[in-house]
């Protein structure tokens, strides 16, 4: 695993958090202090995801680089790991 994968994962965690409702982008750009708009362009890949915005993405959503590598969690499945109480 290299620096720009786990870029890759954190703005992918962001995606799916937004996606299922957990936030939003201009809930977390104010957590990170940032423009709704820049939040937007980075989680879209239009604009670069630095260092010193993904030390506040993490900061903001209480994560390390551990919990990332780790993977989802029963509190943020991805959406295509069913959840325990929505069995396929």
């Amino acid at each position: 695993m290299n620096f720009a994968a786990l870029m890759l994962l954190l703005r992918e965690h962001v995606v799916l958090r937004i996606r299922n409702g957990e936030l939003t982008e201009r809930g977390l750009a104010r957590r990170v202090g940032l423009s709704q708009s820049h939040v937007h362009n980075v989680l879209k890949g239009a604009r670069v995801l630095t260092p010193i915005v993904a030390d506040r993405l993490l900061q903001a959503l209480e994560l390390s680089l551990l919990d990332l590598l780790r993977g989802p969690s029963a509190d943020h499945p991805t959406p295509f790991e069913p959840s325990q109480d929505n069995p396929p």
